[in-house]
């Protein structure tokens, strides 16, 4: 019984003249289809590797996965920037202009929005799952090169899953790079989800979710990493570059950790919350906020003005504490007009803590503004008397010396 396929050599038995250039998507198909034919016994499911060697790849075909113990593998993420490749009028001397290594495009002429779909009903949910180091290329974008829409979803985890791993991967020019829904114990690291519309999403709730080591850098119609329900995700090393109209966006979420990552952005509500989150640690992180330099995309924005803060804070019993927070815009860019721009908004919520958090600001911002809907803020060495404001009367303030 074989357990490891390479997509280049296997035949569909039904249709011998698909390839993996032709339709890399039905392609895998078969070969799962195999997989459950040879592994028929509770007793005897090892699972299979599906290898996919470096070369161009066309996907029309969406690829169902519905066994655990499934690597499907590349040799590399083959990323190269698309957006600056449509905003240069030339690129015939160019070495190259499509990505590359194990590159997929994504193609989907079959009326299905994802490149891969990762769903079973029934017990136990699906576990142990893992893509690595190949591309997922959307193409292009409508109705224009810059607008990061298209409709497709790179990889979305549509059931419960256990320990199901994406890494090493590159996605570009996807609406929806990577959706999970229902993670337990998911890893996503050393990927490089940059380009796309939204780059990781973890909906329907999740736990123990690492999001560690990846370049990531989303759209400004979506977000750089979206959790909702989340329950412990680990937020570490990450480098995510502007322009998500957020970098780390938290619904009804608690005991979070995000520490030590660089964030870059080009708007406010870098660290966006809503709804109920507590005991969550913002912790030792560099954020880097500067106004949008690349002509083509100048005048978008997320929709929110300076008022609203770089960390935009809703919840209870939270920590937002030995930050560097780096605000560099011009003042005559400010929004609204003539404002002083908030880096920290506790815009509700109780007992939550921000300390020691420094900042470093080419005009006057207020360091900290706490909501009159507030209660029990401490505010220890953020800011002078004059940095803080406050709309309310429950807090304790130790201001900078």
């Amino acid at each position: 019984m074989s357990t490891v396929y390479d997509v280049t050599t296997w035949r569909i038995p039904d249709d011998p003249a698909t390839t993996a250039h032709t339709d890399i998507g039905k392609i895998i198909n078969s070969i799962i289809a195999d997989v459950k034919a040879q592994q028929t016994t509770q007793s005897s499911r090892p699972g299979a590797v599906i290898y996919i060697p470096p070369g161009h790849y066309s996907l029309k075909t969406r690829v169902t996965v519905d066994i655990s113990f499934l690597q499907i593998k590349g040799s590399g993420h083959g990323f190269t920037s698309l957006n600056i490749r449509y905003n240069t009028s030339d690129t015939s001397g160019w070495w190259e202009i499509w990505p590359g290594a194990s590159h997929i495009k994504v193609e989907n002429t079959d009326g299905n929005s994802e490149a891969f779909i990762v769903q079973r009903t029934g017990d136990p949910r699906l576990s142990s799952i893992e893509f690595r180091d190949f591309c997922l290329d959307g193409v292009s974008f409508t109705p224009t090169q810059n607008s990061y829409t298209n409709g497709k979803i790179g990889i979305r985890f549509a059931s419960d899953n256990d320990a199901c791993k994406v890494t090493g991967m590159g996605f570009v020019y996807l609406e929806r790079a990577l959706v999970n829904n229902g993670a337990d114990a998911f890893d996503a690291t050393d990927n490089f989800i940059v380009e796309c519309g939204s780059c990781i999403e973890l909906t329907g709730a999740s736990q123990a979710v690492k999001v560690t080591n990846n370049h990531i850098g989303g759209g400004f119609t979506g977000y750089s990493v979206f959790a909702e329900g989340a329950e412990g995700l680990l937020v570490t090393g990450n480098n995510v570059f502007p322009r998500g109209r957020s970098v780390v966006h938290l619904k009804n979420s608690n005991r979070c950790v995000i520490t030590a990552n660089r964030f870059q952005a080009f708007y406010p509500g870098m660290i966006d919350t809503e709804g109920t989150n507590k005991e969550n640690l913002i912790s030792s992180n560099h954020f880097y906020r500067v106004p949008e330099g690349y002509p083509p995309m100048q005048g978008n924005d997320n929709g929110k003005d300076d008022l609203y803060g770089l960390i935009h804070l809703v919840g209870d019993n939270n920590m937002i504490s030995t930050n560097l927070i780096d605000y560099n815009v011009p003042a005559d860019s400010v929004k609204p007009s003539g404002a002083t721009p908030t880096l920290i908004l506790v815009a509700g919520g109780d007992a939550n803590f921000i300390s020691n958090n420094h900042c470093v600001t080419n005009i006057a911002t207020n360091h900290v503004v706490l909501d009159a809907s507030t209660t029990n803020t401490k505010i220890l060495d953020c800011g002078t008397t004059s940095q803080i404001r406050s709309d309310t009367d429950s807090y304790t303030l130790r201001p900078t010396p």
